[in-house]
């Protein structure tokens, strides 16, 4: 499986029609991306028949999911719906996995509690389910979305490894230290093209209060020392810095690159833009050319 060092994460596929979603995918892998993560929202396309669309649009891509969410379906149909997509598409398909969060759960009909726990009974319970069909010849391989120590040390024993997001790149060094050496670290980075900082953070706001709103991200963001003050609303301009790469291209060169120095084996960048429908084209072009 060819993830390439840097991949795309976008929401825009999952609110387009098929028609537009289908042209963007042919734009992306034009543009030379080897891999698009998108995630599973609440009220959102469903993970495993988006991915299966975006499959059969591309030639080679590899599809992450970023992630599916285990309230959203039983442990049977998670693993058995890898399974079919990794036999159709031998190594392109890449199942990335999370407990989800104390906002989206309940929304779906679930308490927030014991994610950890949760996240290992439902492993345990993938890995007994019955698949009647051939196995895949190629492994169906999964990833889980991990922030804390104990979240990333289940990532090392029971995936290929971990997949953080909305993190600073000081997580990077903390997650590769949690996996230890051999598991992927996937690492999502946010970025705006735009050498305005007041621009690019009225930009960003909806996508930092839609994070900073949610438990797991604002624990971990106080690991590293931010304050609930500095995590209020949309954030605090510091807080943002530290968040999204934004400037020209070169800022955001070197935010990749400082994930890479500090073991990351595969950065997927998002482009932000003012509507989460629209790809970003002329922001993922000028990304493309300077990082792929």
């Amino acid at each position: 499986m060819n993830l390439g060092r840097v991949g795309l994460f976008t929401h825009a596929l999952g609110l387009m029609s098929s028609a537009d979603a289908r042209e963007a995918v042919k734009e992306i892998e034009a543009l030379g991306f080897l891999s698009v993560w998108f995630p599973e929202s609440v009220g959102g396309k469903e993970v495993f028949t988006q991915s299966a669309t975006l499959l059969s649009w591309s030639k080679e891509l590899v599809i992450g999911t970023g992630i599916a969410n285990i309230a959203a379906r039983d442990p049977m149909a998670m693993a058995n719906g890898a399974r079919v997509l990794s036999d159709a598409y031998p190594d392109r398909f890449l199942l990335g996995i999370g407990s989800s969060t104390d906002v989206s759960l309940p929304l779906r009909g679930h308490e927030y509690a014991r994610p950890l726990t949760r996240m290992r009974e439902y492993l345990d319970a993938m890995d007994e389910v019955p698949y009647k069909a051939p196995m895949p010849v190629a492994p169906s391989p999964r990833i889980l979305a991990a922030l804390g120590p104990k979240m990333l040390k289940l990532a090392a024993e029971r995936s290929i490894g971990g997949f953080p997001g909305f993190a600073p790149v000081e997580h990077t060094s903390f997650a590769r230290e949690a996996l230890g050496d051999g598991p992927l670290l996937a690492v999502l980075q946010s970025f705006i093209l735009s050498g305005d900082r007041d621009e690019a953070h009225e930009i960003a706001r909806e996508h930092m209060a839609f994070y900073l709103a949610r438990k797991p991200y604002r624990e971990n963001l106080a690991r590293f020392g931010w304050s609930e003050d500095e995590m209020a609303g949309s954030g605090s301009a510091e807080i943002f810095d530290a968040l999204i790469a934004w400037g020209d291209v070169e800022a955001l060169e070197a935010r990749v690159q400082d994930h890479f120095e500090r073991g990351a084996d595969h950065v997927c960048i998002e482009p932000l833009g003012r509507e989460r429908s629209d790809p970003q084209f002329e922001q993922l072009r000028a990304a493309a050319r300077a990082l792929l």
